[in-house]
């Protein structure tokens, strides 16, 4: 019988410590955008510990039998997602969360790895080593459930999180890229109808306003506006940590949050984002290679499928942070406050760590 404890020996420690390097950026960053040790700050330290238990769990079990459950989890998820529906509190003009009394629960950030799980265990019993139709359809099912019922919170950026996690799966498991490129072509075909009749009024109004911010400067562009300013007025080495004028005197909204890679731009320059991007670049190689050096096709589409979702997570953020694309309630992995947005991407990790340290039992 093999011993499990000898797997812990092959542990991808480069890749945690990189995990817990941005939480930690992240920490300070958010010191710094909410005026010190505030209940804020302390939350994302619960949700960090929350999270590393879950890391630990996911991480402890072999992903091949979390796999065989994948469907409880995928089930327990999307009855979450619709008790929140019925149950959760609203805030802002949106019902996704919660309230459990001592702290809120945020199913939708949970349903990226529910779908990865699932996904993978769905493709990795195939024995055909081709993606049929009948795949495809029951792959796009398992995505659109859940998605459209996160819309309806409405959080149409998580929802759209989903999207990745099922093109990557998809595409690895043996889908022809020129189907993909087809997908593609009917995306980009259904834009007017998506525009007509998916999208709200301020969903329509952030788009035209990424456009050209100056149209409505002090309402619906104020985001954008301010995001560029205070990413360009970093520098090369920025102002200092807690010296920054735009996170620090309030001009630039939820910095803690949505645009906390502002933070860092504005305090840390140009030399604070390379170290950040490296950090991030350096994860997403590392759990590629995981994903390379998995022992069976399962491992390797769970990676796959967890690594899409945050990869897609972190390109949006920065982007949307250097005012490049429309504003979105989308948070940096890590970094950003969230505490089921971290618990969340901490479990995953646990499961891409998970598949690279059984990479060696029977």
């Amino acid at each position: 019988m093999f011993d499990e404890r000898r797997l812990y020996h092959h542990i991808d420690w480069g890749l945690l410590i990189a995990v817990l390097m941005l939480c930690a950026i992240g920490l300070a960053q958010i010191y710094s955008a909410t005026g010190g040790w505030t209940g804020i700050l302390q939350t994302q330290i619960y949700g960090i510990l929350l999270g590393l238990v879950a890391l630990l769990v996911c991480l402890s079990i072999d992903y091949r039998s979390l796999a065989d459950k994948s469907h409880f989890v995928y089930m327990g998820v999307l009855g979450l997602l619709v008790c929140v529906l019925v149950f959760g509190s609203v805030r802002g003009g949106a019902r996704r969360w919660i309230d459990l009394g001592l702290f809120n629960i945020q199913p939708s950030e949970f349903a990226k790895v529910a779908l990865a799980l699932v996904l993978a265990k769905f493709f990795g019993e195939s024995r055909r080593g081709h993606v049929t139709r009948v795949d495809l359809l029951v792959a796009a099912a398992l995505t659109a459930i859940p998605l459209l019922v996160i819309a309806q919170q409405p959080d149409l950026g998580t929802a759209v999180t989903l999207i990745p996690v099922a093109l990557a799966v998809v595409y690895v498991a043996g889908m022809p890229a020129r189907l993909l490129g087809a997908l593609a072509l009917v995306g980009l075909l259904a834009v007017p109808a998506i525009w007509q009749f998916a999208l709200q009024d301020y969903q329509r109004e952030r788009i035209a306003t990424f456009m050209d911010p100056a149209q409505d400067p002090r309402g619906a562009g104020y985001q954008q506006i301010q995001a560029r300013i205070t990413v360009g007025s970093g520098g090369l080495w920025g102002k200092g940590f807690t010296e920054g004028t735009q996170g620090q005197l309030r001009f630039l909204p939820v910095a803690h949050n949505d645009f906390i890679f502002s933070v860092l731009a504005e305090e840390q320059g140009f030399a604070g984002v390379i170290v950040a991007l490296g950090l991030y670049l350096f994860v997403i190689l590392r759990s590629l290679e995981s994903a390379r050096l998995a022992k069976d096709r399962l491992g390797a589409y769970l990676v796959v499928g967890v690594l899409a979702s945050f990869t897609f997570q972190v390109i949006y953020n920065i982007t949307m942070s250097a005012g490049l694309a429309p504003v979105k309630g989308l948070t940096l992995p890590l970094m950003s406050y969230g505490g089921s947005s971290m618990i969340a991407t901490l479990a995953g990790f646990g499961l891409m760590l998970n598949v690279r340290m059984r990479r060696f039992t029977n």
